[in-house]
C-alpha cells in the first residue's frame, strides 16, 4: 500500500506513466479534478480557475486572502483523499502537500523539448515556433505557480525521489521503474506514516473550516489533539471570535480536544482575555 505523486509539464507523458503505473498495481489515478473543484469554493467558473494556472495566480489575488483560501482548501481536499492509499496523482501540489509522508513516493517526469513540441503540433494543428513559445510559457507560468503560491520550485529536484527523462526511456520502461521501487519497503505504508498523514488530513480540515474567519492560522493534528495558533505574533483575534473558533473545531470529525494559542485583542489596559491557550 503507497501513493505515488507524479509532477510533469505539457504533454511530458507524465500523465501516460501515472494511468498505465496506477492500472498495473490496480490503484486508484487522480489528476488535477482537485483543482476544478476549487472553482466552487472561489465562486468563480472552472474554465477561469485553469487560466489561472497558466497566468500565475491572478485570479487568485481577486479575493480576499484568495492564496491563502485557496491552498488550505486545495490541501485538505488532497490529504482527506489520500489517506484512503493506493494512490497514484499527477499534477500540481501533490509532492508539495506530502512531501513530510515516508510512503509516497515523489517523481519528476521530463521529456525532450523537441518531442513535446512535436506533440503540440499534432494536438494543436499549429507551426513549430508557436508550439515551442506555448510550451515554453506553460512551464514558465507552471514554475511561476508553484513558486507564489506553494512557495516551492518545480524544478528543484530535491522535491522528488527520482527524476526520469522519458526519451531513450519509454514510458513503459518508466512504469517498471516505478513499479519496482515502489514495492521497496521504503515506500511502504506503516501505521506511523498513516497516523502522520492523517493527523495532517485533520489540521487540514480543521483550517479550512475556520478560513472564512481567520485566513491566517496555524493548524496542527496529533492524535485528535489540534492546536491553533498565529502565523505572525502581530496578527490579533478577538476573544469572541477565538471562541468561536474553538466552538467550530471541536465539532470537526476526528477532533477530540482543541487548544489555542492566538493572540487576543486586550479587553482592557492590562488585561489579556482567558480564552488566551484554552
Amino acid at each position: 500500500m503507497s501513493i505515488i505523486t507524479i509532477s510533469r509539464g505539457s504533454y511530458s507523458r507524465g500523465k501516460d506513466v501515472a494511468e498505465k503505473l496506477a492500472q498495473k498495481f490496480g490503484y486508484e489515478c487522480l489528476s488535477r479534478d482537485y483543482l476544478l473543484e476549487a472553482s466552487d469554493e472561489f465562486n468563480i467558473p472552472e474554465i477561469k480557475l485553469i487560466r489561472a494556472l497558466h497566468d500565475a495566480p491572478t485570479v487568485l489575488e481577486r479575493f480576499s486572502h484568495g492564496k491563502e483560501r485557496y491552498v488550505a482548501y486545495l490541501r485538505s481536499a488532497l490529504l482527506n483523499h489520500m489517506c484512503k492509499d493506493n494512490v497514484v496523482y499527477h499534477g500540481l501540489a501533490g509532492h508539495y502537500f506530502l512531501r513530510d509522508i515516508p510512503h509516497v513516493l515523489k517523481v519528476r517526469i521530463l521529456a525532450n523539448i523537441e518531442d513535446r513540441v512535436k506533440e503540440e503540433m499534432r494536438r494543436e494543428n499549429i507551426p513549430a515556433e508557436e508550439a515551442r513559445y506555448i510550451l515554453k510559457k506553460d512551464d514558465e507560468e507552471r514554475r511561476k505557480w508553484g513558486i507564489n503560491v506553494y512557495g516551492v520550485d518545480t524544478l528543484d529536484s530535491k522535491l522528488y525521489d527520482m527524476v526520469l527523462h522519458i526519451s531513450t526511456m519509454t514510458v513503459d520502461d518508466a512504469v517498471d521503474i516505478l513499479y519496482e521501487t515502489i514495492r521497496k519497503t521504503a515506500f511502504q505504508t506503516t501505521p506511523g506514516s498513516l497516523k502522520k498523514l492523517h493527523d495532517l488530513a485533520l489540521a487540514a480540515r480543521v483550517q479550512t473550516a475556520l478560513m472564512h474567519l481567520v485566513p491566517r492560522i496555524k493548524v496542527t493534528a496529533e492524535s485528535g489533539l489540534v492546536s491553533i495558533g498565529n502565523v505572525e505574533e502581530k496578527e490579533i483575534v478577538g476573544a469572541d471570535k477565538i471562541a468561536m473558533l474553538q466552538k467550530i473545531a471541536r465539532n470537526i470529525e476526528g477532533v477530540d480536544e482543541v487548544y489555542m494559542h492566538l493572540i487576543p485583542v486586550k479587553e482592557k489596559q492590562g488585561h489579556i482575555n482567558p480564552f488566551y491557550n484554552m
